[in-house]
């Protein structure tokens, strides 16, 4: 008999999976293996929300492949050689995964191919599986990836895209191959009271019921902090739980300016891993120095945990932070607030927010959090690196009535619209009232502290 590895990484699906259909095609058996590798751990990307995630995820992915006569094989070790022992014990000719963009994965991948070889073991790795149109297919003249979005968004949406792949009827896997225990959400400690379900089988259930209740809406509303319109889709995507090309394919067949909106934001996703394949150290380091002198010291310190906490007496600012601290998860609107506030306003190094970002994400992914934190801060690729986002004016556009201040920010409870925007202006016993902060800094003291520090004053 014939076998075939499928290494799973961040695809966590059966549907749409091109690796597991090679290797299908390709082999009589084949062992679906994940592997919980510690440098993860070491890395410090093993955050309690995503854990539990990624628990719920598995647990799903091998009831999928249970119900196709097979099951999910996990290991936790070294990855590759977790991969070397199990290609040994069940002498498999192949190995396939999932390409990806970060400096780990290339690293991963590198290592594996070496090893695979010593053995007489191919490694084939698939692109398209986790992007919808993957890293270095779409280039522009002279450079190895696009530094502006909307040139890139006019090449990718004109990009033949594959028809997406249905699930297996079979996987057989072969005998005698051990696995770790299955992990569950209720073994790990820490995690967001409002952490939604993980797994494939939700995902494409959100996907289908996001789409019919409010794809269409979602040119107009998807920026509404209250009504909350967004697919919530990003835990699914970041896990692969539900294919992007698969959700492209789905959106445009749906048609209208809300399905081009949606595709439009999954754009945004592959332009990130993009610009991240062809600069692996923009995970760390300015992309595009501003030659920024952040802040540092106690009062930085302390700007830098109110921030955290949800208590920098910027309603709208606050009750983005709190949800995320509730739910491990943050509406669009409320990411870009949230970060311009605190590299801009409090003029706080970027790294500082897109650490604590992914400490609570589910959604977590470093391509998108880091390139999307420094697009805000202006060391990356935003052609208007100065812009400050002004949390007042934006509470009382995208939250008008208050409600999702209201909802995350209790203590203002009592206060409607626009007065729960700038509760710092009630006055006497009418401000004594709320048991709430005020402002860390002026909007205007710290639009120029932003400006001297930049130098652009």
């Amino acid at each position: 008999m014939t076998v075939a590895v499928v290494l799973y990484t961040s695809d966590l699906r059966v549907h749409d999976h091109p690796p597991l259909r090679a290797a299908l095609d390709g082999a009589q058996e084949v062992v679906p293996l994940f592997v919980r590798d510690p440098a993860v751990d070491r890395a410090g990307f093993a955050a309690a929300n995503r854990l539990a995630f990624l628990a719920d995820c598995l647990v799903d992915l091998d009831r999928a492949l249970g119900e196709r006569g097979g099951r999910l094989v996990v290991r936790k070790g070294d990855t590759v050689s977790e991969v070397r022992a199990l290609v040994r014990q069940t002498e498999a000719d192949e190995v396939h995964l999932a390409g990806g963009v970060t400096a780990f994965a290339r690293a991963r991948e590198e290592r594996l191919r070496k090893v695979l070889e010593e053995d007489g073991c191919r490694l084939y790795v698939h692109d398209g599986v986790v992007d919808v149109v993957p890293p270095g297919d779409v280039t522009p003249q002279g450079s190895d990836h696009f530094a502006v979005f909307t040139p890139y968004y006019r090449r990718w949406a004109g990009e033949p895209l594959r028809t997406p792949l249905s699930a297996p009827r079979e996987v057989r896997v072969p005998t005698g191959v051990r696995s770790e225990r299955m992990p569950r959400r209720s073994g790990i400690a820490d995690v967001s009271p409002g952490l939604a379900a993980g797994g494939e089988s939700e995902g494409r259930k959100r996907l289908a019921s996001w789409l019919t209740a409010h794809g269409d809406a979602y040119e107009q509303r998807h920026d509404d902090l209250a009504g909350d319109v967004t697919s919530r889709l990003s835990p699914y995507l970041h896990f692969g739980a539900v294919s992007a090309l698969e959700a492209v394919q789905r959106a445009r067949k749906r048609g209208g300016a809300g399905a081009e909106a949606f595709v439009r934001q999954l754009c945004w996703r592959d332009f990130h891993r993009q610009v991240l394949a062809a600069r692996p150290g923009a995970a760390g380091a300015d992309y595009r120095p501003r030659h920024d002198r952040w802040r540092r010291g106690a009062g930085a310190e302390a700007d830098l945990a109110a921030w955290r906490e949800g208590r920098t007496g910027y309603p709208v600012v606050d009750a983005a932070m709190r949800q995320l601290a509730h739910e491990g998860w943050m509406h669009n609107r409320g990411r870009l607030l949230t970060a311009s506030f605190l590299t801009k306003t409090l003029y706080i190094d970027w790294r500082e927010g897109a650490r604590h970002f992914l400490d609570l994400l589910v959604d977590g992914d470093v391509a998108n959090n880091q390139l999307n934190w420094q697009w805000v801060a202006g060391t990356g690729t935003d052609s208007r690196p100065h812009r400050v986002l002004n949390p007042v004016l934006q509470g009382k556009r995208y939250d008008p009535d208050g409600v999702y201040v209201r909802r995350w920010v209790p203590e203002l409870a009592g206060l409607g619209a626009p007065a729960v925007h700038e509760p710092w202006r009630l006055s006497g016993l009418d401000r004594a009232a709320y048991d709430y902060p005020d402002p860390l800094i002026g909007l205007s003291d710290g639009l120029e502290r932003f400006r001297r520090g930049r130098g652009t004053s």
